[in-house]
């Protein structure tokens, strides 16, 4: 693959004029925002103990979170196809750092809504960064190609995804003071909160020194993809996609893909928690969620080579009914076996996204960055089906809430058997 994206710099191709050095800051972006993302999971039960949330309250974090992806893709689009690849990527780092210092008056205030308003510019950010990197990364080079490329830049995504809630577990689950909330006084908790999300506060802070700095080095090289901008991108263009068949049917596999994968993500920490699974202390769960994630990046590694030998929507279809029949088994199982057959569902979601991403671009051409758009605006996903599995373990267990992504797994199996045939151009 390294070589691949080699041959990709010294393309001809007017869309694949980009410099090695350039192709590599790029895939280190998929590492950064997949680390901010799966910060959520960590963050999901410290907010829901320091706040005594519900499940489904404190879903409303992933909804903050992805319902940026909904609100502003098409905008995104619209902007990349105005300033252009590099000068976009810049405009989302800068807007992710925002998002990150939004956090330190958001724990100063100790009120769950200003984490939320900070969790939604961060995630502004992270799409303009996804409406621009992932059509890049895809259209650098052979066409026949783009799903093993994009699963190669997504594996640096699984990277990031598997370092950062480890490292989230030691600072902000392993620092959490062993004090209930409900047991202070009415007075005394805004302070109490206000104490206990400094760490948060910190953490998000560095975060966005490290985004300023990177922005900067995109800065730098704004000028390297002067004739490099797609169509423009507006919002009644990118709905006329939907009258072609792949692409609907990818924006409903890829906002059940990412609804199934945020869900399970959301909810393993508490679930491993239960004495029922493996009766993890809130730090040691934490850890084991670099497992879910690290799955992910071991996953794509691998995918990207399978990619290359069987055809992309087979090997989607067999991947997703294997981890929709590995939490079919945690659901009616306990202990070790319901705990570690819902983290390996990790390992299999690794090929999903980019595989998905992909076969909806098929065929588009110049169309292809209001595809991009529209398929980000899928990622809303991650807000909705999160919700609904949240509210199903209030009324219920986390386990029978799992019924959710078995049945999201089912529609992306649907759509990789749809995929295997091949489009017009």
């Amino acid at each position: 693959m390294p070589s691949e994206i080699a041959t990709a710099s010294r393309s001809t191709d007017p869309n694949s004029t980009v410099p090695r050095s350039l192709v590599w800051l790029v895939i280190g972006l998929f590492f950064i925002w997949g680390g901010a993302t799966s910060l959520n999971d960590i963050l999901i039960p410290k907010l829901k103990g320091l706040f005594s949330l519900t499940y489904t309250e404190v879903m409303l974090t992933q909804f903050a979170f992805f319902m940026a992806y909904f609100i502003v893709s098409v905008p995104a689009g619209t902007l990349v196809a105005r300033i252009g690849y590099v000068r976009g990527l810049v405009v989302g780092l800068a807007v992710m750092a925002l998002g990150a210092v939004l956090f330190w008056p958001a724990a100063g205030s100790g009120t769950y809504w200003s984490f939320l308003i900070a969790l939604f510019v961060l995630a502004g950010g992270i799409t303009i960064l996804q409406v621009a990197a992932n059509p890049l990364i895809a259209g650098l080079g052979d066409p026949a190609g783009a799903s093993s490329r994009l699963t190669f830049a997504q594996a640096f995504n699984s990277l990031g995804t598997t370092i950062a809630p480890y490292i989230g577990a030691q600072l902000i689950l392993g620092s959490a003071a062993k004090v209930d909330p409900a047991t202070i006084s009415a007075s005394a908790l805004p302070a109490f909160r206000a104490a206990e999300s400094e760490i948060v506060a910190h953490i998000y802070l560095g975060i966005a020194v490290v985004l300023a700095v990177i922005a900067v080095i995109f800065w730098t090289q704004r000028k390297t993809l002067r004739s490099e901008r797609p169509d423009e991108v507006g919002f009644r263009d990118s709905l006329r996609l939907l009258r072609v068949p792949r692409v609907r049917f990818g924006v409903i596999a890829l906002f059940a893909y990412v609804g199934a994968e945020v869900s399970i993500g959301s909810v393993l920490v508490n679930y491993l928690e239960q004495p029922s699974t493996l009766a993890l202390s809130a730090q040691s769960a934490g850890e084991r969620l670099s497992f879910y994630w690290g799955g992910a990046m071991v996953g794509r590694f691998i995918g990207s080579w399978l990619l290359n030998r069987i055809a992309p929507g087979r090997l989607l279809a067999v991947f997703a009914g294997i981890a929709a029949a590995l939490v079919l088994t945690s659901i009616v199982s306990t202990g070790g076996v319901a705990g570690w057959t819902l983290i390996a569902v990790g390992l299999f979601n690794s090929i999903m996204f980019p595989t998905v991403f992909s076969l909806s671009l098929e065929g588009l051409g110049r169309k292809t960055a209001e595809g991009s758009g529209l398929l980000c605006m899928a990622i809303v996903g991650g807000a909705i089906v999160p919700l609904i599995t949240g509210s199903i373990a209030d009324a219920s267990t986390i386990a029978t809430a799992l019924i959710v992504p078995v049945i999201c797994y089912g529609l992306i199996v649907a759509f990789g058997l749809s995929a295997s045939r091949k489009v017009a151009q």
